[in-house]
């Protein structure tokens, strides 16, 4: 493939990189090597976010905003923990009340200026349509942001007023340094109103109906079995869940 003067500006190194993923282009070690190189920095030109898609693979931890690339910081370890708690005991109710779908990191949400790789995000069942094979094509219902140090900035600043912009219903920032946890719903301005603050008390969701949660449960060290938390909230009918999966496996009679 010959480089020409639109293949070296704005979609140079998406077309680059599709020339060099085909095999006997070049010496399978260098090639490699060119690979790991174009995909350990991001273009410094402005792209699109088709372009941006097709730069980034899973690996990439980055996010578009306005044609450039942000790149963020890997997640600690409590921060990890904390997510996975949260995704098991979300899943756990929103498959059991048939509700939707959620989503962990790495999986973009594209929004009109920029495309966010929030923590989790909550897809209602009736907003399904918006997914997309690589992202969602919209705001999710819900989106829950993980603070580290690195990240406050963004998810108390631009990311506090995209996701409000667009429409994003419900907001949760979780502060595992600080131990503080912070849920906000739009209110009839469109605009987030706080709900609850603090290391202690107990959030109801909106979007989630008859779901709540105790902010102090995020705390814990180690994080309580998501189950027995599942349990506690979908009470009965999570119960009566438990059951006729057992069934199924033939673990009950």
């Amino acid at each position: 493939m010959e480089i020409t003067k639109e293949t070296s500006e704005v979609g140079a190194q998406p077309a680059i990189l599709e020339m060099l993923k085909q095999p006997g282009v070049l010496d399978e070690t260098l090639r490699h090597r060119l690979l790991d190189l174009l995909l350990s920095s991001p273009p410094a030109y402005k792209i699109t976010y088709e372009q941006f898609l097709a730069w980034a693979d899973e690996d990439t931890l980055a996010e578009w905003v306005d044609g450039e690339i942000i790149m963020t910081s890997p997640a600690s370890l409590r921060h990890q923990e904390i997510s996975l708690f949260l995704a098991s005991l979300l899943r756990s109710y929103i498959e059991t009340l048939q509700l939707g779908k959620v989503l962990s990191a790495p999986f973009q949400m594209r929004l009109s200026h920029s495309g966010r790789e929030p923590d989790l995000i909550f897809i209602r069942q009736d907003h399904l349509d918006r997914l997309k094979a690589t992202y969602l094509d919209g705001p999710a219902d819900l989106v829950v942001e993980i603070i580290s140090p690195e990240s406050a900035g963004r998810d108390r600043g631009a990311k506090f007023f995209e996701y409000e912009e667009a429409g994003t219903p419900e907001y949760w920032l979780i502060d595992p340094v600080r131990e503080q946890a912070e849920f906000y719903q739009l209110d009839d301005q469109g605009r987030y109103s706080l709900v609850l603050q603090g290391r202690t008390g107990t959030y109801h969701s909106r979007e989630l109906s008859g779901f709540w949660l105790a902010a102090e449960w995020l705390w814990q060290d180690p994080l309580p079995p998501a189950e027995e938390i599942a349990l506690a909230i979908g009470g009965e009918t999570y119960a009566r869940y438990l059951i006729e999966r057992l069934k199924a496996q033939g673990h009950l009679p």
